[in-house]
Formats: C-alpha cells, structure tokens, sequence
C-alpha cells in the first residue's frame, strides 16, 4: 500500500521528468530509449524549434498511458485521447502522463523512416 498524501499519485513529489523530445529538420527526436514503470507518474517536454511542420503520432503509445494534461503555453488540455501532437511553428508542449500498459511504444514523426525520427517508449 502506498501513501501518496494529500494530492495522490499526481503528486508533483511523485513525478519524474524526462528528457526532452525535438522535433528539429534533420536532428533525432530523442537521445535514446526511454524506461518507464507501469504505474509512474511523468512529465516530458516536447519541443519545436519552426525549422519544418512537424508531429508525433503513437496512437498504441498514448492508448497505453493515461494523460494528465498537454500543457501549450498558457493552456492547459485534459483530453481523454489523442493520437498525434502537431507543430506548425516553434513552440513547446508538455506532456504528464500516468504509464499503464507494460510494453514498447514509439512516437514517431509521420511519413519518416529513420529510427532517429522516433522516440521508443519501453513500460516495465
């Protein structure tokens, strides 16, 4: 049994951050795998920097989490699902997420074929 306190699991003591994701003309999207534990509480970064229209989709990796909220800017989004991020221009969005289902997962920039165009989502 665990004892959260007050806030529960979302507590910001419970959270674990990220390396940040890129989406950047012609750099990798991630510096490696990432290992998460079913159960954890995380937070990453994703962030554009305008060289090139860019998304990451992963329907089977945002279908094996559960999504706190997408922080873009002042705005908060609590979606209860999502298949893909879109960026048009510079800008950075962050993801808290609850991982839940154990297992590999990628997030990968439509269209490519590079594995430096994905980030790899390994939940233990």
């Amino acid at each position: 049994m665990h004892e959260y306190g007050f806030s529960g699991l979302l507590s910001r003591e419970n959270r674990s951050d990220l390396a940040p994701l890129t989406l950047a003309s012609g750099q990798p999207v991630a510096g490696g795998e990432y290992t998460i534990k079913s159960g954890g509480y995380y937070r990453i970064n994703i962030v554009a920097d305008g060289s090139q229209e860019l998304a990451l989709s992963g329907g089977d990796f945002f279908r094996a989490i559960w999504i706190n909220e997408i922080v873009i800017g002042d705005t908060e989004v609590r979606p209860m699902g999502i298949h893909s991020l879109e960026f048009d221009a510079e800008g950075t969005a962050v993801l808290s997420f609850v991982a839940v289902l154990p297992g590999r997962y990628t997030l990968s920039v439509p269209g490519s074929s590079g594995d430096t165009m994905q980030a790899v989502f390994n939940i233990q």
